[in-house]
């Protein structure tokens, strides 16, 4: 994972949004524990409860729970859920973005469909 911050929001928040890459990308799983709070702390040379705050955010949202003395775990359905929330976030966000980008530079449904295979191409051969 990348360790650079940037200043468009609070660490926390950028920590969160690690968290939720993870389990979209399946590199966390349901009923996989998260990294402890002070190894996530020492890896990103942040606070403990800068950490803290951003698992306490996933708790909030109902994608991870705490087991008293073991830790927080992936809950089932969180992976789902995730992707429901994300996926009307991008066509309300930022599709409009990238429709009125494809309109101002003209591309074609051919050209479009055309570049979609050969990202998905690259992404499938990479996996």
């Amino acid at each position: 994972m990348n360790r650079e911050w940037n200043d468009t929001q609070p660490i926390y928040r950028q920590l969160r949004d690690r968290g939720v890459h993870m389990i979209l990308d399946g590199v966390l799983k349901e009923g996989d524990p998260l990294p402890s709070v002070r190894n996530v702390a020492a890896e990103y040379r942040v606070n403990p409860l800068t950490v803290l705050k951003a698992y306490q955010q996933l708790v909030d949202e109902d994608l991870v729970e705490m087991k008293r003395g073991l830790g927080m775990f992936v809950k089932a359905g969180a992976r789902e859920l995730l992707l429901k929330g994300e996926r009307q976030k991008f066509l309300a966000e930022e599709w409009p973005r990238v429709a009125a980008k494809i309109q101002r530079l003209g591309l074609t449904r051919k050209e479009l469909i055309a570049a979609a295979k050969r990202s998905l191409g690259k992404s499938v051969k990479g996996k």
